[in-house]
């Protein structure tokens, strides 16, 4: 008896450029950090659509029955049809007498691979490979630098002025170095009031939020939150960075006065000497970064009354007291210190009552002591 010999399936052709390929991808790998496989597949998902988009027939051929092999032994590719009596889809469907060709061994309803001559659409493939690449590295760069920027959300950042809209009045500015640089937006309302800048200027931001958009991360910036004066002290205040010091609170009016809140947590510590810093250093150079920006730093304490004699400052406080079921308080000061306790405008007991949360009625003390009498 003769001995029957199997066939095997036939193999589609292949393209030795796998292992070209390959070295390209692991250079790749180690300048943009873009995994091997991940890109692996973004080109056999380009080669497929490729193939799909270049058939004579113009027939949009599902993506499953295109098959791409894609290895360091080279590049193939086969599409699957399925064998059948009589053939309704081209497309889709081989007549069983054909199949046989391709696999002796197939039936009616099995599924069979059709060698595809690559060399065909060679230079359509080359095109395509290239152009997956360049926009798998755009896309992988701009995920990074996504992922890099959405990390920094609410820190302090610098940047260079790129632009500014003469219409809207929002600011470009270009932050981050090499390839982790990204163009942050400061809209007009996020600046300090009367601040000016030009193109080239050098500025420190806080990094309000990130964006995933399809060109890159927009990131939003401003000059005028309260954590940007956090964020400089922590730069400034050694005690602040490695916790003796806690900010506990900032109330702030951007380009004219802030109050600051800080306490002490170990013993021995002054946390508002800590601030201020050797011949006022400290603070200065905070007040040089937003542009003379006023800055009063008091001593919070767990005492409502304590807190609030300390958020008036500068002013004198003659006595503070709670105001039963509210959170407000009542403050005397002397008739001389009425102004300075308000405030131009009403500035300072703005800022005192934003700082300690409390509803501040000041009055003085010609005016409380009839008051006093008659309640006693």
């Amino acid at each position: 008896m003769a001995r029957k010999t199997a066939k095997k399936q036939a193999e589609a052709p292949k393209v030795d450029i796998g292992a070209e390929i390959f070295a390209s991808l692991r250079e790749l790998e180690k300048l943009k950090g873009i995994p091997v496989d991940y890109m692996v597949e973004r080109l056999k998902q380009a080669l497929t659509n490729a193939y799909r988009k270049d058939r004579e027939d113009r027939r949009d051929v599902p993506a499953d029955n295109v098959v791409v092999d894609l290895s360091e032994q080279g590049l193939s590719m086969h599409i699957v049809k399925t064998a059948v009596e009589e053939v309704e889809d081209t497309a889709l469907e081989i007549p069983i007498d054909a199949a046989r060709n391709y696999n002796p061994d197939v039936q009616v309803g099995d599924p069979v691979n059709i060698p595809v001559d690559i060399q065909k659409f060679g230079r359509i493939a080359a095109q395509t490979a290239k152009q997956v690449v360049i926009q798998g590295i755009r896309e992988a760069e701009r995920g990074v630098v996504y992922e890099s920027y959405s990390n920094k959300a609410q820190e302090l950042m610098t940047g260079t002025v790129l632009r500014i809209d003469p219409v809207s009045g929002d600011m470009f500015v270009r932050i981050g170095q090499g390839n982790e640089a990204s163009d942050a937006v400061l809209r007009a309302s996020e600046q300090i009031p009367g601040e000016t800048h030009r193109e080239g200027d050098l500025i420190r931001v806080y990094v309000l939020e990130v964006h995933k958009m399809g060109r890159g991360p927009l990131v939003h910036v401003s000059r005028t939150h309260p954590n940007l004066v956090r964020r400089l002290f922590e730069l400034e205040t050694p005690e602040i960075a490695d916790g003796q010091v806690e900010i506990r609170n900032i109330a702030r009016e951007a380009g004219s006065r802030s109050k600051m809140a800080v306490r002490a947590t170990m013993e021995g510590i002054d946390p508002v000497g800590a601030c201020v810093g050797p011949h006022g250093g400290r603070v200065g150079a905070v007040v040089r970064e937003l542009g003379g920006e006023k800055i009063d730093i008091v001593v919070w304490s767990e005492d409502p009354c304590e807190y609030v004699r300390a958020a008036l400052s500068p002013a004198d406080v003659v006595s503070v007291s709670l105001i039963p079921g509210q959170k407000a308080c009542r403050v005397i000061v002397p008739d001389d210190q009425l102004s300075l306790a308000i405030g131009k405008e009403g500035q300072n007991a703005r800022l005192a009552a934003r700082l300690t949360g409390y509803k501040i009625d000041i009055k003085p003390a010609s005016q409380a002591e009839p008051a006093e009498d008659n309640a006693e």
